[in-house]
């Protein structure tokens, strides 16, 4: 009998081998990592809303202290403000300071990148078909991809990984990770007004533990239940440990019943199907439908519950597509296998995965991500461009009012301005403390009355005069084809002082 002793060199070159090579993971996040900045200038000219939460974040780490009251608008000035989402702003505007716009693409780069890293894993635990969770986790990615944007919204989704995968823990018999949910809650609530997004999803978690355990008597792994009741109760109570307490349930709650809010924020619009752009999101569900149909066994109550759920949401509101996909990603493919014994050549299949998830367990390292994210970072510090796009990451002047606020800068303005809305917040951005808007993004807090007003003047709806009265405002802001600057171009109270392609300002003569 021989034995075969391994070359110590083969040994060790095996080692770096198992830390150097890429899992299935790191894969998944260099691609969207690199996939987001290359697309950089996209996440930074799609919405108005960046410039305001740079502003914020930036007064938070100059002073010291989080806004309670609005110093931002002359038309709320004073009143109460709920920072429900101060933290992410802090973060954008660290990120901001370190590396200018750049540093905030690379900081959503990493949100996206690590979230659907997450997904990954768990489409994998749950199926133990690493392909086929690259290839759904992926479809996710490219369906979410619609709602990209430079915002604190990008933290959301990176919780609702987290927090989905925790439950499931939970669900599966770790029950002794329940004191990571009000951790993982603690920084929700004060990063993002949709931490509510996390109990939707534990109550569906809750409803599937106790149908099983009340109706059907079905045998659950030991303190599932205590788990799911311990680590709720604590993520419940500590949302109010942020700076209006449990008043940012007042805000977040109201302005989704709002029906002439949500019916003019475009995100809250359902999707339409007839842009490219959603077309994954579609192939998405019919998809699902598929393996849904097909799978055996079926699904369980809680994973039945957050499919239709959020599938739901998503059809009513584009905003809530990302969530569908981070959430539905892991339970479809968790069918998989299912689906897959049905058949000789899904069986086969089968195998070739089981191959591809010894290859992976072997693998160790996470070098990959590491060494692309530190690059990007050197890159960019060092204005490398690494985006095919002509001006690198900065606002176009194309989409806003740049070479009208170059303008302004060098001739500042004196008295109350009256701005087009999706621009507020980059007149905030380029402009403050010196000028404070109309009103910007921030629906939520100016409420219905000041909407419909702002509304009002650009419809030149009966009454708009009095409007621009009433806020005693002496300069516009507006888009040069607008409605508004047409009539005031016709008024001689009001002279253009300044226009370009974009944008043209008009002032109101003493």
């Amino acid at each position: 009998m021989t034995t075969s002793i391994e070359n110590p060199h083969t040994a060790a070159g095996r080692r770096l081998q198992a830390w150097l090579l890429p899992r299935l993971p790191d894969v998944v996040f260099v691609a969207l990592f690199a996939l987001v900045i290359l697309l950089g200038p996209r996440l930074l000219n799609v919405d108005g809303d960046l410039g305001r939460h740079l502003v914020i974040g930036e007064h938070i780490l100059r002073s010291g202290s989080i806004p309670t009251s609005d110093a931002f608008s002359h038309t709320m000035a004073g009143m109460p403000l709920t920072p429900h989402e101060w933290l992410s702003q802090v973060a954008f505007a660290a990120s901001f300071r370190l590396l200018g716009l750049d540093g905030v693409v690379l900081l959503c780069a990493l949100l996206i990148g690590l979230t659907f890293a997450l997904v990954y894993r768990s489409a994998a635990a749950r199926s133990g078909l690493p392909l086929a969770a690259l290839a759904i986790t992926l479809l996710a990615a490219a369906a979410s991809s619609l709602h990209w944007l430079a915002r604190p919204h990008l933290f959301t989704l990176l919780l609702v990984a987290v927090w989905t995968g925790l439950l499931d823990g939970i669900r599966n018999g770790q029950r002794t990770i329940w004191w990571a949910l009000p951790l993982v809650m603690l920084l929700w609530v004060n990063l993002h007004g949709a931490f509510i997004f996390g109990f939707i999803i534990w109550l569906a978690y809750a409803a599937g533990w106790s149908w099983r355990r009340w109706v059907v008597h079905a045998e659950e792994p030991a303190g599932v239940g205590r788990s799911l009741a311990l680590g709720g109760a604590l993520s419940l109570a500590v949302t109010a440990l942020n700076p209006v307490g449990l008043k940012l349930w007042a805000t977040s709650l109201g302005y989704a019943g709002n029906a002439y809010l949500v019916g003019h924020t475009a995100e809250y619009l359902s999707p339409n199907f007839h842009d490219v752009s959603t077309w994954p999101f579609l192939l998405m569900i019919l998809t699902g439908l598929w393996l849904v149909a097909a799978a055996r066994p079926r699904l369980s109550l809680e994973s039945a519950l957050l499919l239709m759920g959020w599938l739901g949401l998503a059809l009513v509101s584009v905003r809530h597509v990302p969530v569908f996909a981070i959430v539905s990603a892991p339970i479809l493919t968790g069918c998989l296998p299912g689906v897959l014994q049905a058949s000789a050549p899904g069986l086969a299949w089968q195998r070739r995965e089981a191959g591809m998830a010894r290859l992976e367990g072997g693998l160790r390292g996470h070098a990959w991500p590491i060494a692309v994210t530190l690059a990007a970072g050197l890159a960019l510090a060092g204005s490398v461009p690494l985006t095919p796009f002509a001006g690198g990451n900065a606002f176009s002047p194309r989409v806003f009012p740049v070479q009208a606020v170059n303008w302004l800068e060098s001739r500042p303005p004196t008295g109350r301005v009256f701005n087009y809305f999706p621009w507020g917040g980059y007149v905030l951005y380029r402009l403050w403390p010196d000028v404070r808007v109309f009103i910007d993004g921030q629906t939520d807090f100016y409420g219905e009355a000041l909407t419909r007003e702002y509304e009002q003047v650009i419809t030149l709806s009966d009454g708009w005069e009095a409007v621009l009265e009433k806020y005693d405002v002496v300069w516009v802001l507006m888009p040069p084809d607008s409605g508004l600057a047409r009539a005031l171009h016709s008024d001689s109270a009001w002279s253009e002082v300044y226009a370009d392609a974009t944008a043209v300002v008009l002032e109101r003569a003493p």
